[in-house]
């Protein structure tokens, strides 16, 4: 038996949902910016106007479009050309992992080499190389060892293993496959159930766990977009209720009184015995206010009236051209943002104006790797017949 959905059905849309592109794509420009740290520019993305950050945003918009590129390989028989799909990305993903770690660890340390400067070698997991360098080259590629700023492919890939499942579950019983997210993220929060990491004690930073929650909620909300309905749908009081949260964190954020308050009132809270993921801020396992403040952004900028014209508008192409070419972007943007840091380390001096050069050169280096693989792939795409363009090529 399916579950009763609260949605209408409708005709499925025929254009792609540029909305879709433009905020993965504006996710990856403050992914980038943020791995880039110490400059003017990070001050800016909306890790400093709310609780959760650009990493959230996109793993949600990832599940998204994974139920939009993989969903109808999961309602035919036999099923198992569209499990191979996914996960031949799954794959892929792992293989762009360690082509990203490698070149992070000759970046860092041609850094030392040649520029002089070993900071980037003594963080970031990359100081253990010295300590214990067989445990780091056996946990790399077994990815129990992952380097700061290159740790959020493998939660990726191990969400992409599951997502066959989770295609068929929510396809057939949609509320209970939300339900079941929840619980296993409450689970993995209280008792800080994760993937072992390996030289080092703990687990993973992204636990997929905790992430699983984002990723379903993307997934089961492009599984409704392709029947042209909505997950949750629009509710007068919810949307107020979630616009409210978005601007409680802003202030809570900006405003030290309030901040303050609350923060000694999370505090109280928790020595009185509320659990600890109900009140912390951890990103590890996606606590209470980071869950509800990406929850509530991305409700809220659903609903807004006109943004899907928008998305369409040839003002905010460039990130559209970015959200199309994900993957690669994701990739060329990591690399870029650790020969930034290499830069900024050698150059000793800060400077606003170095700031500027590597930042935007980075983001017009991004758009240009992006726009030329898009048009790459428009050729062999505009030969298809009959493309379905409401689904992207790859999640």
């Amino acid at each position: 038996m399916r579950d009763s959905v609260p949605y209408r059905q409708a005709a499925t849309p025929k254009q792609r949902d540029g909305r879709i592109d433009v905020l993965r794509g504006l996710a990856l420009v403050m992914i980038f910016v943020n791995h880039v740290p110490g400059t003017v520019f990070e001050d800016w993305t909306n890790r400093n106007f709310g609780f959760s950050d650009a990493a959230e945003a996109f793993v949600m918009i990832s599940g998204v479009s994974a139920a939009l590129a993989y969903s109808g390989g999961m309602e035919r028989a036999p099923l198992w050309p569209g499990i191979a799909k996914i996960w031949r990305r799954a794959w892929t993903l792992y293989l762009v992992h360690l082509f990203l770690s490698f070149w992070a660890i000759a970046i860092v340390f041609a850094t030392w080499r040649f520029g002089g400067s070993i900071t980037l070698a003594l963080k970031d997991n990359f100081q253990f190389l010295f300590s214990d360098p067989y445990g780091v080259l056996i946990g790399v590629p077994t990815l129990g060892h992952q380097f700061g700023y290159v740790n959020i492919l493998p939660m990726y890939a191990v969400l992409l293993l599951a997502t066959p499942a989770l295609l068929m579950a929510g396809i057939r019983w949609p509320l209970r496959t939300f339900a079941a997210s929840v619980a296993l993220w409450f689970i993995a929060g209280m008792t800080r159930f994760d993937l072992p990491a390996y030289p080092l004690p703990g687990g993973w930073f992204f636990n997929p766990f905790a992430w699983q929650l984002l990723f379903v909620t993307g997934l089961l909300t492009g599984l409704a977009m392709k029947r042209g309905a909505r997950f949750v749908p629009v509710w007068r009081p919810l949307v107020v209720l979630a616009w409210g949260f978005v601007v409680l964190a802003l202030v809570w954020l900006k405003w030290d009184a309030l901040g303050s308050f609350m923060n000694r009132n999370l505090g109280w809270a928790a020595v009185n015995g509320v659990p600890w993921l109900f009140v912390a801020f951890d990103k590890t396992y996606v606590s209470l206010p980071r869950l509800l403040h990406v929850l509530a952004l991305a409700y809220a900028v659903s609903t807004i009236p006109g943004f899907r014209r928008f998305a369409d508008n040839a003002v905010v192409a460039p990130l559209a051209v970015m959200g199309r070419q994900a993957l690669p972007v994701f990739a060329m943007g990591t690399l870029l943002s650790f020969a930034a840091r290499a830069v900024k380390e050698i150059a000793l001096v800060p400077s606003t104006g170095l700031d500027l050069a590597l930042v935007v050169g980075g983001i017009v280096a991004m758009i240009l790797f992006a726009a030329f693989l898009d048009r790459k792939r428009q050729k062999p795409v505009a030969a298809r017949a009959g493309r379905d363009l409401s689904v992207p090529a790859e999640a």
